[in-house]
């Protein structure tokens, strides 16, 4: 979502690197540009000058104009204003002495409130919690039953009442059958509009009159840039929003909806939808999102996603394996699996710093994956386990079992073998980290 941004922000800066100090003028200039480009990524006009006047004060500050380094200097400046501009730090949900902890999810029809109630339910779910999610949508058709397909597909009882004609009926046996059965956390599916009206606000306000909840969240949805800023502010003008649930930020929109939000709104984005997928939801950290708009990757994340995508003793069987350059094509299938839990590869690339400069482009990865997993299922578990015997009339096998040609058989052999070649020479050799740096399970040799 904010690739236009980081590319326009990365020219700026490319050009500051070549300067040895700064004039009070060409930070003047560095200013405007960066004001432009966040008009041009859809930013809030309000948050722009917000923006541009903190960046200002800190590099009066900070004097830029004597340093020996004004790029780093600038960057260290734009990032701090960018991560306050965000939200200043992480803000998790509420904790309360007496569950169950009741969520309310809010929003317009249509803002992906349904998808983000059962994501949520995965992750709480993931962390150790009992939740149960309350079907109160009894305006959209189907809307009991998408929640309770999402239910079944994340493992998480959905309470529901059938023919119900009140949403606040079923919101009150929910509660009940949440203390009944030691749920801690209960989350409740609203109804939506296609607009804020004050039938909405009623409905809403009878539903939190029931359960008292401890957090009510706006799902809004990041693909309508400045709508859904005013769409939130709307909302608070009527009903008591403790945070923010950004949806499809994993979109091609411009991202201003992203950066102005808590600003505008004055409430943090909590959580944030970065994919389709019901494990695509994840903490909101305006520190870390500031890193990736910057180009300076998420590496953070990255080993938060390797930590719960690889299992420990597996890792540690497939270094020992690497070690001795024992590594087959049988091996590679598992850690295609297994990395294919952490998202696409477009997101887990973007999380690397740097990635942005590459010539490379990481959808074109997630689409030959596919490919190279076929070929891969297409070989006898004697060729997986020692590709040296993959010789002509195998190849030509492999690929017509794969709908793939022979040429790309003999790239894929070609280029494990280079692997396997480099693991060999490696083998016995550790790289050196930093002091107190430390690789995940399955992320280094």
């Amino acid at each position: 979502m904010f690739d236009s941004l980081s590319s326009r922000l990365d020219e700026i800066f490319t050009r500051l690197r070549s300067k040895g100090r700064l004039s009070e003028k060409q930070i003047d200039e560095v200013l405007r540009e960066i004001r432009l480009a966040l008009l041009e990524a859809d930013v809030s006009l309000k948050v722009v000058k917000a923006f541009v006047v903190d960046v200002r004060e800190r590099a009066a500050g900070a004097e830029i104009h004597t340093s020996l380094t004004p790029a780093q200097q600038v960057i260290k400046i734009v990032n701090q204003a960018l991560i306050d501009i965000l939200g200043h730090e992480t803000a998790g949900l509420k904790h309360t002495d007496r569950p169950p902890r009741v969520i309310l999810m809010a929003g317009l029809q249509g803002s992906g409130k349904t998808t983000a109630s059962a994501k949520l339910a995965k992750l709480l779910k993931g962390q150790g919690r009992k939740p149960l999610l309350a079907a109160c949508d009894l305006r959209r058709p189907a809307a009991i039953r998408q929640l309770q397909l999402l239910g079944e597909q994340v493992g998480v009882p959905v309470h529901f009442f059938e023919g119900a004609a009140e949403p606040e009926v079923v919101a009150a046996g929910a509660l009940q059958e949440a203390r009944n059965e030691g749920f801690t956390d209960l989350i409740v599916d609203t109804a939506g509009r296609m607009n804020v009206d004050a039938d909405l606000m009623a409905e809403l306000g009878r539903v939190a009159s029931v359960v008292s909840p401890t957090e009510t969240l706006l799902v809004c949805d990041a693909m309508t840039g400045q709508d859904a800023v005013n769409v939130a502010e709307a909302f608070l003008q009527e009903v008591e929003v403790s945070g923010i649930v950004l949806t499809k930020l994993d979109g091609d929109a411009r991202g201003g909806a992203a950066l102005s939000m808590s600003f505008v709104t004055q409430r943090p984005i909590k959580f944030a939808g970065v994919g389709e997928k019901l494990g695509d939801l994840e903490p909101f950290h305006p520190d870390r999102m500031a890193s990736r708009i910057l180009g300076m990757g998420d590496v953070l994340t990255l080993i938060e996603k390797a930590e719960s995508a690889f299992d420990e003793a597996e890792a540690r069987k497939m270094e020992e394996k690497l070690r001795k350059a024992d590594f087959t094509f049988e091996d590679f299938l598992d850690q295609m699996q297994a990395l294919k839990k952490m998202g696409p590869m477009s997101q887990i690339l973007g999380m690397l710093p740097g990635m942005g400069k590459m010539p490379l482009d990481p959808s074109q990865i997630d689409s030959q994956l596919p490919k190279v997993e076929a070929m891969i299922r297409s070989m006898t578990p004697a060729e997986r386990n020692d590709p040296t015997v993959i010789k002509g009339s195998r190849r030509q096998r492999i690929a017509k079992g794969s709908g793939s040609s022979i040429q790309d058989v003999n790239k894929l052999v070609k280029q494990f073998e280079q692997v396997r070649k480099m693991v060999r020479s490696m083998s016995g050799k550790k790289a050196k980290l930093p002091p107190g740096m430390k690789l995940p399970p399955g992320m280094g040799f």
